[in-house]
């Protein structure tokens, strides 16, 4: 009898540790899953807005960025946008972010300079279009309207310039000068006087300078 007794009581204590024994595997593999789930919740970031938790960022709009012009950048705009000088007449511009500086080539098709080609470069001033365009012509010519330092006489750019002229009136100009000369408004006076006085040895002295060279001390590039 104190043997079983014994035995039964071994039974029980080894009942009692096997139980614990599962009880403790029990917890080690649902600790780690709600371990898991704390630290995820603790790390991943949340998106904050001005709306709350998951809008979208409300940017407030800068009325500060952007910039008025000026009328007379509004009128060289339009100006610009109307340009049309035909197939004599080119506009280019160095700088696309600056409308106030632009260059002119004409090549003028009939008359004593065809063929040829001469720059002219247009600078607009401030108070554009209540005062007229600066214009300068880059290629040396003998003509009775452009002297050699490349200044320009046209009447539109003077006296008779009107704010409701544009760019355009003063591309159209340059090519007449080209057509017509004026001798009796003149820069080049030398070239004027025998514009008057023999027009054929003018040609004649026209040619001269196309083909490049000097006269009277001054070199012509070779434009023909």
């Amino acid at each position: 009898m104190l043997a079983l007794k014994k035995k039964r009581e071994a039974e029980k204590k080894q009942a009692e540790e096997e139980a614990a024994v599962a009880a403790a595997a029990s917890n080690s593999t649902q600790t780690p899953t709600t371990t898991s789930a704390a630290a995820a919740s603790a790390v991943e970031p949340k998106k904050v807005s001005l709306f709350g938790i998951g809008g979208e960022k409300k940017t407030k709009k800068d009325d500060n960025t952007a910039t008025k012009k000026t009328p007379g950048e509004i009128r060289i705009q339009k100006d610009i946008g109307e340009l049309d000088g035909g197939k004599v007449a080119t506009v280019t511009f160095p700088n696309p972010n600056d409308l106030t500086s632009f260059n002119v080539t004409v090549k003028p098709d009939t008359g004593y300079w065809a063929g040829a080609t001469y720059e002219f470069v247009f600078t607009i001033p401030p108070h554009y279009p209540h005062s007229p365009p600066k214009v300068e012509c880059k290629t040396k010519i003998y003509h009775p309207n452009i002297d050699l330092e490349g200044k320009v006489c046209l009447n539109i750019l003077r006296e008779d310039w009107r704010p409701v002229l544009d760019i355009n009136s003063v591309i159209y100009g340059l090519i007449y000068l080209f057509y017509e000369p004026n001798p009796d408004d003149p820069l080049n006076h030398e070239a004027a006087e025998l514009f008057r006085k023999d027009v054929h040895q003018f040609e004649r002295l026209v040619n001269r300078t196309l083909r490049g060279g000097l006269l009277d001390g001054t070199y012509f590039e070779r434009l023909v």
